[in-house]
């Protein structure tokens, strides 16, 4: 027979639909599936100093109004004056809403004669008194380490989480527990087991650098976003970056006599060896060494972008803007034709980047993407997500192409004119066409060559043709009629 509770779950005819409340924190519903459910009983947890207050604050603030009224209990040995003399350094701080729609209680003299009972009561009656639709406690593990002091502490602290947790999931409020916890600990807690969503936030330090890193561990009723992602902590508060998830790669069927549009590189010679242009949508990536003219050739794919009235986005992460604006680049940006990305920062992450490229490509209406180059991004980055490199620009790559973008990456390589190589790292496979400059030495003299190594599912050219670099930019030569080797001895291949 079933349970009388369970039976009458099944007797309902009509599917509860749960409210997704909307965080108010850049990037965070992504993660979440939505929003928060209302309702739900939540903890945000983590190592201290890893934005778990703040992250409240903002939710808070976002949230409440005359009408959804939000209780903010704190535990904390410091005065709560104290914490938001900082929180209201913030402009989600909104002083209007304090006493008004937010009213923050200090529980530490509930605390100090360790009547954990009276604690329970005090929050009850507050909530019946006010009836918020947010309460939040924090901190929650201030509690639970004040009652492992006591004498059968363990056993308090487990009663004290079941009844706390009950009484939340009793009240029609979306609460918050706010806490510093450590992962070993975490998985014997209670409160984790009875928790509707857990928030993980961490900040981990390496080789000197540190990125804060956010975790759905749990959120009932709706999908989240897996695995660990970015967030920063600004002048305008938090700040999430949702890691790219790759649903499915795009899969572009390029027949060469379908007619299939293709985009002019702005120079002419260059198209012709490409094939008719380089297909839209494709991924590009030209390689070589210092000086061989790559940022020259994205300077030209731009402006043949801009007279097609097609605008177009660039991340530099070799040269400062002083150095990367060359004449009609700087042109460009300035009549709003091309937008820079800003890569100035040391601790990059791969997601953050992405971001900043998604919404500059759709405030613009952008059709075109260059990356200039892949070895200066990968040095740009924090040093764990140099680790997993190769993988991180898959999923951008595929972000972007997915969008539909036409991508021009550069990647500088030492040319070492007996070895032939596309790629330091061995991301080559990431592109759908391949160009590769080099050096060869005639009659005394540096010269420059260009090739098309590939471009996927369509024929192209195999010449080996001289190119020059001049005040009109790069001009294309002719094909060079016997090529035995570069510098002394043949070179061999690598990917």
């Amino acid at each position: 027979m079933l349970p009388f509770w369970l039976g009458r779950v099944l007797e309902m005819s009509d599917k509860v639909n749960i409210r997704r409340l909307p965080t108010g924190v850049p990037g965070l519903d992504n993660l979440l599936g939505g929003g928060l459910p209302e309702f739900s009983f939540n903890l945000i947890a983590g190592t201290p100093g890893s934005g778990k207050t703040t992250l409240a604050h903002q939710i808070m603030f976002s949230l409440a109004t005359p009408d959804n009224r939000a209780l903010f209990f704190t535990v904390l040995g410091e005065p709560a004056l104290k914490m938001l003399r900082y929180q209201q350094q913030f402009p989600f701080f909104d002083f209007q809403k304090v006493n008004d729609s937010i009213r923050f209680i200090n529980l530490s003299a509930d605390l100090l004669e360790g009547d954990f009972d009276r604690v329970l009561t005090r929050i009850a009656d507050e909530v019946k008194a006010y009836s918020p639709s947010l309460v939040f406690v924090d901190s929650f593990r201030s509690v639970v380490q004040s009652i492992k002091q006591e004498e059968g502490g363990a056993t308090d602290m487990q009663r004290f989480v079941q009844q706390l947790g009950m009484q939340m999931t009793s009240w029609q409020a979306t609460t918050f527990l706010i806490g510093e916890y450590l992962l070993p600990e975490a998985e014997a807690s209670p409160v984790f087991t009875v928790a509707d969503g857990i928030l993980w936030l961490a900040q981990p330090l390496q080789h000197n650098s540190m990125v804060r890193k956010m975790q759905v561990v749990k959120m009932r009723g709706q999908a989240q976003a897996p695995g660990l992602h970015t967030f920063r902590i600004s002048d305008e508060g938090v700040q999430v970056f949702p890691r790219a998830i790759i649903q499915h790669m795009p899969t572009l069927a390029i027949n060469p006599s379908a007619g299939v549009e293709r985009l002019s590189m702005g120079i002419p010679a260059l198209d012709e060896m490409l094939g008719g242009g380089l297909p839209v949508g494709y991924s590009l990536l030209v390689v070589g060494p210092s000086g061989s003219g790559k940022t020259i050739m994205t300077t030209e794919f731009l402006a043949a972008g801009a007279r097609r009235g097609e605008l177009g986005v660039i991340a530099a992460f070799e040269k400062s803007p002083s150095q990367l604006l060359n004449k009609k680049l700087d042109t460009l940006i300035k009549d709003g034709k091309v937008g820079v990305i800003d890569t100035r920062s040391l601790d990059l992450s791969i997601d953050e980047t992405l971001h900043d490229l998604i919404e500059m490509i759709k405030s613009m209406q952008a059709k075109r993407v260059v990356i200039d180059s892949l070895s200066g991004f990968e040095l740009a980055l924090a040093p764990e997500f140099r680790e997993d490199f190769r993988g991180s620009l898959y999923r951008m790559i595929a972000e972007l192409t997915g969008l539909g973008m036409t991508i021009l990456m550069t990647s500088e390589l030492e040319d070492r004119y007996t070895d032939l190589r596309f790629s330091p790292f061995g991301s080559a496979f990431l592109a759908d066409a391949i160009l590769v400059q080099r050096y060869i030495e005639v009659a005394g003299q540096f010269k420059r060559v260009l090739s098309v190594v590939k471009v996927r599912n369509s024929a192209h050219s195999k010449d080996i043709r001289l190119f020059d670099i001049t005040d009109e930019g790069i001009v294309i030569g002719e094909t060079m009629p016997e090529y035995s080797g570069i510098m002394s001895g043949r070179p061999t291949v690598s990917t």
